[in-house]
């Protein structure tokens, strides 16, 4: 805390004169970027002569002198550059390639769109007894569904008379739940999840969550429950199966929300999948915002791996996903983490009370990858009035002392102009037990957000 203290009064004394002098001057022409290292990582280290500048001013040492390499550009709603090193150099930005998919979902799919999970009979129902006698399919492709959907499904079938099935649960291929890739482990733990006897506890839990986060207490009234007493078989509905029960998922711009507060990788790749997977996003965004296709470089749709982007090309990603929202009266915070606010990866950063709900962010953070990458790209609000938008990389390094250096840029930029200042916003109640359930596996592979100690 001490050396983020230091980093922020440091940069505050240089660029508190140059911003004051920008005001009243015509903008700026953002400083050349570093060609001194394209081996490799292809960046420049952030202590080379790549220094970053606030409009033509170099930034004190300590804000660049960390120990690998770093991109910063940083820019007025108006294009006014604010900040620039290495803009033209291609990092890795981790999770914050999400940013491109959500993009590319809602030019695509929009914001409202709905992803939908069907259940359908094949054979004939006996209501006397509250027996399917045949097997139950299940189709769908949400990439949110999770224990408390299928126990919903379960509440519509016995709403429909049906209890039990004799048969099997024909799975569709493609079905997914739970964040788990296979479809056959899906349809298990859908089985299980359904029948009242045999759920989790976690599941029950997200049940209970959910109900009483939606103040639907007449669901609690009676526990839902419906037994399938053959094997979960993977294939397509037979001839003249007929539907029984339609899910539709939250709106996609929600399950946005959840998916960039907690960078949650699964949801993201299932997303972007839908949309032509890496290629399909890359092609969607550097063709729609005119990027330089050599300036984008995909090997996923949720940050993880070896991607390449420059951060000249993170910002029009950025500026475009902005002006998509504005289509539809969404602001970035409909859709991403409010820092000190939202649960997630920012929950813990800018948490003090001036400091707090200033900064709309993504993160991004690679343990392993590239020596270490991270990430900071979104907004932050002053007191005078401006909003600047800003992009930071840094790889080859440690991720801790990268994300202290990250905060003191912001810190900094804000400071010298007149002080953080909230945005507006009225926080949304996520559901917890849905987003964190790809945390654990998310560390195991490298990709997560250490939490502050």
């Amino acid at each position: 805390m001490h050396r983020l203290r230091a980093l922020i009064a440091t940069c505050v004394i240089v660029l508190a004169s140059v911003v004051a002098g920008a005001q009243t001057a015509a903008p700026p022409t953002a400083v050349a970027p570093s060609q001194s290292d394209k081996s490799n990582t292809g960046v420049a280290p952030a202590n080379s002569s790549a220094a970053a500048t606030l409009n033509g001013v170099a930034l004190p040492e300590s804000l660049t002198a960390i120990h690998g390499y770093q991109g910063v550009f940083a820019q007025t709603l108006d294009g006014t550059t604010i900040a620039a090193q290495s803009v033209d150099e291609r990092f890795n930005p981790a999770s914050s390639v999400k940013l491109a998919t959500a993009l590319a979902a809602l030019r695509s799919l929009g914001p409202n769109h709905r992803f939908l999970t069907s259940l359908w009979a094949s054979g004939t129902i006996d209501r006397a007894t509250g027996t399917l006698n045949g097997d139950l399919v299940l189709s769908g492709r949400d990439p949110s569904l999770h224990y408390e959907h299928a126990i919903m499904m379960a509440r519509q079938l016995n709403d429909l008379g049906i209890k039990s099935v004799t048969g099997n649960l024909i799975v569709a291929p493609g079905f997914t739940m739970n964040f788990d890739w296979s479809a056959t482990r899906s349809g298990e733990e859908f089985v299980e999840t359904m029948d009242g006897a045999t759920r989790s506890g976690a599941a029950t839990r997200a049940w209970l969550d959910e109900r009483l986060l939606l103040g639907d207490k007449q669901s609690l009234s009676s526990v839902p429950s419906v037994t399938i007493a053959g094997e979960v078989v993977i294939g397509s509905a037979p001839p003249q199966s007929t539907p029984l029960v339609t899910r539709r998922s939250s709106k996609l711009v929600d399950i946005l929300k959840v998916l960039l507060c907690y960078s949650n990788n699964f949801m993201a790749e299932r997303i972007g999948e839908s949309l032509g997977g890496p290629e399909g996003v890359r092609t969607l965004v550097t063709t729609s915002l005119k990027i330089n296709p050599e300036e984008v470089s995909l090997a996923s749709t949720s940050g993880l791996g070896v991607n390449r982007v420059t951060p000249r090309a993170m910002m029009t990603i950025l500026r475009g996903l902005r002006d998509e929202l504005r289509k539809s009266n969404l602001k970035f915070s409909d859709i991403m983490p409010v820092a000190g606010v939202d649960p997630g990866t920012l929950e813990d950063r800018y948490t003090g009370p001036i400091e707090r709900g200033s900064v709309v962010a993504k993160t991004g953070t690679l343990v392993r990858t590239d020596g270490g990458a991270s990430s900071l790209v979104g907004q932050m609000n002053t007191k005078s009035g401006r909003v600047v938008l800003f992009v930071i990389f840094n790889q080859r390094g440690s991720v801790g002392l990268f994300r202290e250096n990250q905060d003191a840029i912001v810190a900094a930029i804000q400071n010298t102009l007149g002080g953080p200042a909230p945005f507006p916003y009225q926080p949304i109640q996520l559901s917890m037990r849905l987003a964190n359930a790809d945390y654990e596996a998310a560390k195991a592979r490298g990709e997560y957000e250490p939490r502050e100690q």
